[in-house]
């Protein structure tokens, strides 16, 4: 046996890996419940910067199908449109496969960080004339503020428009799981023909494990994806060979990452998974009442999500008048308390200035490890390192 050739296919074809392929056949048809789909398909990758990427290629490719064979050079000049607060691996996606980061059009979001419709549509509107628009991303779960997108009303737009409409819920997807917060997510079932979600963040699968599903269940992916080798995918197998689903990916080795979410769904059960997601958010919210109850303490705004992004205001600061200067000072705030815990070793807290705000705190809550006890350390601890600034 040629070992080279094995160790490719093994997670390919059915023949060689029936459980790696059925498990994930499996998890992807539950997860595609969430959304309210009633069919569709999908893949597992390595990241939700690679779930965009295979979903801007596709929307390309139901767009312009024979680019596949073509190539870029006869295409008109593509435009798609996403949010300010966007996650990065947009533009990095548009470098990637020849659309250029100058025609990713960023939409102007509302005060909490969500994409604002009518801004939508003006942009939309105005790149019609010029160019050739072709997919709208939304974002479930903004990486800083955590934000959600009006998804229903978005959706009117790409419908009213003929526009793929790709949601990035990499972060904010598993509220789906919740039916206390799945909420955030409403319109997510309508117009929608692609959704980005990572198990591995809010539900803490094995990393990795992220997954692009796909509303359209004719076989786009695999039209878009497949190379049709003849040394794996031979069609005259004696079993159904649609279960050789390798060929509707770039990658041969992402099957077993659905084992991972499959393993512990299995262990923890639908309803295990929705108070990991309860607990996360309701954990996130006592940290925001004992941060409006501290002085010193600042929210930027009430987050709707697990992100909960605050300034910490030391005593030297708490008398002097709002303005530049004061502003100014507190932005040295955070990068000091920050390396004061990493010397000291006893937390990381990430922070980060953001569109005009100077730096501030951002905490993530996840681990079902975490209780109430840790919010309040989080908080004194920053308290004890910055009593002297």
């Amino acid at each position: 046996m040629n070992h080279g050739g094995f160790f490719f296919s093994f997670r390919y074809t059915y023949e060689v890996s029936p459980v790696f392929l059925l498990v994930e056949e499996a998890v992807i048809k539950k997860m595609i419940e969430f959304i309210g789909w009633e069919e569709g398909d999908g893949i597992f990758n390595p990241g939700g910067s690679v779930s965009n990427m295979y979903a801007m290629n596709l929307a390309r490719y139901k767009f312009c199908p024979e680019i596949k064979e073509k190539g870029l050079s006869g295409l008109p000049r593509l435009v798609l449109f996403t949010s300010e607060e966007c996650h990065y691996s947009m533009k990095k996606a548009a470098s990637f496969l020849g659309i250029g980061t100058e025609n990713v059009y960023l939409i102007k979001t509302d005060e909490r960080g969500k994409m604002i419709p009518e801004e939508l549509e003006k942009q939309v509107q105005r790149a019609r004339k010029e160019s050739a628009p072709f997919l709208v991303c939304a974002t479930a779960g903004t990486t800083v503020l955590g934000a959600f997108d009006p998804l229903d009303k978005i959706a009117d737009i790409c419908e009213k428009h003929g526009l793929w409409l790709h949601v990035d819920a990499s972060w904010g997807g598993s509220a789906l799981i919740s039916r206390k917060h799945c909420r955030l997510l409403h319109g997510i079932h309508r117009y929608v023909n692609s959704v980005a979600w990572n198990p591995h963040k809010m539900l803490l699968a094995g990393i990795q494990c992220c997954a692009l599903l796909v509303k359209d269940n004719s076989g786009l992916l695999k039209k878009c994806y497949s190379a049709k080798a003849a040394y794996l995918f031979q069609q005259d197998k004696f079993y159904d060979v649609s279960y050789d689903t390798g060929d509707k990916s770039i990658q041969c080795s992402r099957r077993p990452d659905a084992f991972k979410f499959w393993l512990m769904w299995k262990a923890l059960g639908t309803t295990g998974l929705e108070e990991r997601v309860n607990r996360a958010l309701a954990l996130a919210r006592y940290l925001v009442e004992e941060i409006k109850k501290r002085e010193g303490f600042q929210l930027l705004l009430e987050p709707e999500y697990a992100n909960v992004c605050f300034w910490y205001i030391p005593p030297s600061l708490r008398k002097m008048e709002d303005g530049p200067e004061f502003w100014q000072k507190l932005h040295q705030v955070a990068p000091i308390i920050k390396e004061r815990m990493m010397k000291k070793g006893s937390m990381m807290l990430g922070y980060q200035p953001h569109q005009g705000k100077v730096n501030f705190f951002r905490q993530v809550v996840i681990s079902p490890q975490v209780s109430r006890e840790d919010m309040d350390f989080l908080l004194d601890e920053i308290e004890l390192l910055a009593k002297d600034l």
